[in-house]
């Protein structure tokens, strides 16, 4: 008998009767979705067997095959999917504090690092594929891994009471920035970034409306269990017998920023080639977040507009821009000096009058007297040295009670003046990148895009010297979004230029 003779012929089946082909499987449960009778079939066999497992190993087992059945299809859509996987990261990001005050009781933190990695991975096997690292050239790009590189050395730190906190701090300030990367490598189109910026639009929306619910309609019950669960949190919200609003968020502060932010993405995008219609939609969304915005009580954030407004007048000063200036100024003086007896408008006016403000006043008092602990530690006390996890992992140490109230102050504390040297030369970095890019890009809907980047670099910045504005989430992930973005939209406007010069 031949060799030939010896070779089966290969049928739709397996050698072994009765045992689906991969076609078959695939037609099965992709195509055909398990309506066939055999499909039916197999889907009473397994719910028979997870039915029995539960009866005999309990509940955990029916609870285990459930995660699996949601968590795989996950990771899966994550890898080979990380543009979906990416729009997943940002909901989340906006979502997190909810589920937990809602009483999910899952690390979530741990989840969005989880979904870090598999985004590297996804990245890893896409630049193992085809090496694309003109993608990432960028002065940006070197200045955020110098500092990343320079939070993983603060684990040494010789001066570092707890090197747990600093396993906690560097997730939020540090690992968090890989994602510059990932925005980086998987944001290629304009139609892509169109779709970001309606997703945060939709999510600021959300977070807003949620906000004015709190005001007019009350806390939900788990709203009011969180608020009452803590002496802290109550002499941090509640102010002059009025509750400060925190929405979906973590606190008041990131819901101010976040809703300052959307607004600063809605001015941007209102300077391009927009229809009426889609006007009116920036309009209303600017509006109901900065409207939601004032009953945060957070005074930082009601100085970020006047600010994002003054670089949006140096970037595309003329005479309209004048006027407007001019008008809105007085509006504003105004505004600031009428007499009032409302809660809501005292607090925006004393974001203006910081000599007069005893909270101002004593966080003045707190930065001069760490003044020269900061000058004599170059690396400063080490990540997570103050705040919470400075209470928790060294509660006996100098910086422990030290409150930061400032995202920079607690930069120069923790990473000392060597790393506050670092991060303002980041930040200078990006904003010089974005300055730059935006007058070189010759597209008016890109050129819109890049402005709103701008604004919002703008507004994080000036708002992380009251406030820490860029450790929590949603914000953390939302700036280097933005600062990827600046990078991005250059590279969309060449790559358009390219095409339409071959074109002709």
């Amino acid at each position: 008998m031949t060799d030939k003779e010896l070779i089966l012929p290969i049928s739709p089946r397996n050698e072994k009767k009765g045992v689906f082909s991969k076609e078959e499987m695939r037609r099965l449960f992709l195509l055909d979705k398990l309506s066939t009778p055999a499909g039916i079939s197999v889907l009473f066999l397994f719910l028979g067997a997870v039915g029995a497992g539960t009866a005999y190993f309990g509940l955990l087992f029916g609870l285990g095959v459930l995660v699996a059945f949601i968590a795989i299809p996950a990771v899966y859509t994550i890898v080979a999917y990380p543009r979906i996987g990416i729009f997943i990261f940002l909901s989340m990001s906006f979502f997190i504090f909810l589920f937990s005050r809602i009483g999910v009781n899952f690390p979530l933190g741990t989840l969005m690092d989880g979904i870090e990695v598999l985004f590297v991975i996804s990245m890893l096997i896409g630049m193992k594929k085809k090496p694309e690292w003109y993608l990432f050239k960028s002065p940006v790009t070197g200045m955020i891994l110098l500092w990343i590189v320079y939070n993983l050395i603060e684990v040494g730190n010789p001066t570092a009471e707890s090197r747990a906190a600093w396993m906690y701090t560097v997730r939020s300030v540090a690992i968090i920035m890989i994602m510059f990367f990932i925005f980086i490598y998987n944001v290629r189109t304009i139609q892509y970034v169109r779709q970001i910026f309606v997703l945060w639009m939709i999510l600021a929306t959300f977070g807003a409306l949620w906000g004015l619910k709190q005001e007019f309609m009350g806390f939900t019950g788990f709203e009011d269990a969180w608020l009452h669960s803590n002496d802290n949190i109550q002499r941090l919200l509640f102010i002059g017998g009025v509750w400060r609003k925190f929405s979906i968020f973590n606190d008041p502060v990131i819901f101010a920023y976040t809703m300052v932010v959307a607004a600063c993405l809605c001015i941007g995008i209102l300077t391009g080639p927009v229809s009426k219609k889609k006007k009116r939609i920036l309009y209303l969304v600017m509006f109901t977040c900065l409207f939601s915005m004032l009953y945060s009580g957070t005074r930082g954030a009601f100085v970020l507009v006047p600010a994002a407004l003054i670089l949006f007048g140096i970037l595309r000063f003329n005479k309209t821009i004048l006027f407007i200036a001019v008008s809105a100024g007085i509006v504003f003086i105004f505004l600031i000096n009428i007499s009032t007896s409302n809660n809501t408008l005292y607090r925006f006016q004393s974001a203006f009058k910081p000599d007069k403000d005893l909270s101002y006043l004593v966080r003045k008092n707190n930065q001069k007297r760490i003044q020269p602990f900061i000058q004599s530690h170059p690396l400063g006390g080490g990540l997570g040295s103050t705040g919470e996890w400075g209470e928790r992992f060294s509660p006996n140490s100098y910086l422990a009670h030290f409150p930061p109230d400032s995202g920079y102050v607690r930069v120069a504390v923790e990473c000392g003046w060597l790393g506050l040297f670092i991060f303002c030369t980041l930040m200078f970095t990006i904003l010089k990148t974005g300055i730059n890019n935006y007058y070189a890009i010759k597209d008016p809907e890109l050129k819109s895009y890049a402005l709103a980047m701008l604004l919002i670099v703008c507004a994080f910045n000036i708002g992380n010297f009251p406030q820490e504005a860029l450790v929590q989430f949603p914000s953390n992930v939302f700036f280097y979004l933005v600062a990827a973005l600046i990078v991005i939209l250059r590279r969309l406007d060449e790559q358009k230029s390219l095409n339409a010069d071959a074109g002709k």
